[in-house]
């Protein structure tokens, strides 16, 4: 559902008892987190019930399954996702009582008032480099409250009030949030086009990013490895911006160099403007970690911190909820989740996943989100899935879209080369066919932004009972 944005958002704390429709999710979740720690009366409703839920009940904000027009008694603002569509009767029910009906981005500008905000965005990489940014922060002292769009195991939460001015807050290009904040410092990890079904073309989605650093007022960080990031530098400059572009481009002025990945761990070191910073280990492989850790580095370098508490930070990092989070291991096999769901994103984490295997077969499970990704990527993402030793994908995720005939499974199956590629139908009956074919000492990585999350801890529970494959 598209909801306009107000021409007018006041702070969080004048909106009175805010509601959130699709509290669940990621993205409100964290925003009805930050409200309900200034003291705003917040509740809430979700499709499904789920351990999010439960934990902001816990936390004291009302959470209802299922969704009713009664919930909205005693609101005067109601959030809802993106996701939620315009017959939902809760929505129906606020456009009755004329309440202010916002979209998520006009709520996470309303707790941004009064704050200094960082603003990490980009097309892969912004809940890492978020979370990374946030974890080095508060080893240098800053104390930043923060929004991050998945739970965080180092940080305890995916949001935090802190104690600070400074708001260090993910934001996400799909719907165009991120076009509403007018942030002090941002971040751009990459431009990759995606969420086509909203921008149409191209050359629309890079424009929007053109588009959200004319907002920025002090500096920016850009991504020297991603040509998309790295185009926005000359603009920004030109309207005054502090520019840092960082990676392991040879010409970056943060770089990164002699990167060494040794199973779920890495370490590279670092120099700014040629001078050396020393060694950066990081809790988690992969290349694209390695260049979310330097974006990281230089915006807590370009606030004024000190280079060896930001470091210490970016060691304490553990990983996000769905960024190659180890599951578990039972019946010798190892199992691990990611969000991943564009080609980009495929080939970086499966990259990441052989160096964690060492030689083990790799079995990857993908669940394709949304028809119009698949339309247009669907081969793309079939040649990065050829990296694994066994392929199953799952129906395709239609989140907020229906269903075409003409787009399935097959046009990613199809352009597998190499190991062996089969649809493994609805997500309920995945976890039976990969069990069928599991072997003691494989990796087991499902990926996809829908479902498929329920794959890998019902697998795990069977091989816990005693069925080793």
């Amino acid at each position: 559902m598209k909801i306009p944005v107000p021409s007018s958002i006041p702070p969080a704390t004048e909106l009175g008892h805010v509601h959130f429709i699709g509290i669940g999710g990621a993205g409100l979740s964290a925003i009805a987190r930050l409200m309900a720690q200034q003291g705003v009366t917040v509740s809430g409703s979700d499709a499904a019930d789920s351990t999010v839920l439960r934990a902001l009940a816990d936390e004291g904000i009302t959470c209802h399954v299922g969704q009713d027009a009664s919930h909205l008694a005693g609101a005067d603002t109601v959030i809802a996702s993106t996701a939620v569509r315009d017959d939902n009767p809760e929505v129906v029910e606020a456009q009755r009582l004329g309440l202010r009906l916002w979209p998520r981005s006009a709520g996470m500008r309303s707790v941004m008032q009064g704050r200094r905000t960082i603003a990490v965005a980009g097309t892969h990489g912004k809940t890492t480099t978020t979370a990374m940014l946030t974890c080095a922060l508060i080893a240098a002292g800053a104390e930043p409250s923060f929004a991050i769009g998945a739970e965080v195991a180092s940080l305890g939460a995916n949001a935090r009030l802190g104690s600070s001015d400074l708001l260090v807050a993910e934001a996400d290009e799909s719907d165009g949030a991120f076009l509403v904040y007018a942030p002090e410092g941002a971040v751009v990890t990459n431009v990759d086009a995606d969420h086509l079904d909203n921008y149409g073309t191209v050359e629309a989605y890079a424009a929007a990013f053109d588009q959200f650093v004319t907002a920025v007022t002090g500096f920016l960080v850009l991504n020297a490895d991603d040509l998309g990031s790295r185009a926005l530098a000359t603009a920004a400059r030109g309207q005054g911006l502090e520019v840092l572009v960082a990676g392991f481009a040879d010409d970056a002025d943060l770089r990164g160099h002699d990167l060494v990945i040794d199973g779920s761990t890495s370490t590279f070191h670092a120099s700014l403007h040629g001078v050396s910073l020393g060694a950066v280990h990081l809790a988690v492989p992969g290349a694209h970690y390695a260049q979310d850790a330097l974006l990281a580095l230089g915006t807590g370098l370009l606030l004024g911190h000190d280079v060896d508490q930001l470091v210490a930070g970016l060691a304490a990092y553990t990983g996000a909820n769905r960024r190659m989070q180890l599951l578990g291991e039972a019946g010798g096999v190892r199992v691990y989740d990611s969000y991943a769901h564009h080609p980009t994103e495929i080939r970086a984490d499966l990259a990441a996943a052989r160096a964690i295997a060492d030689g083990a077969r790799l079995v990857v499970a993908y669940q394709p989100h949304l028809v119009s990704r698949t339309r247009l990527y669907g081969a793309q993402m079939g040649v990065a899935l050829s990296a694994a030793d066994r392929v199953l994908v799952a129906d395709i995720y239609l989140a907020r879209e229906d269903p075409d005939p003409a787009v399935t499974p097959a046009l990613i199956i199809d352009a597998v080369v190499g190991p062996e590629a089969t649809a493994g139908g609805p997500v309920g009956t995945l976890p039976a066919v990969l069990l069928s074919g599991l072997r003691a000492g494989d990796l087991l990585l499902t990926l996809g932004a829908g479902d498929i999350t329920t794959v890998g801890p019902a697998v795990l529970a069977v091989l816990t009972h005693g069925r080793r494959p």
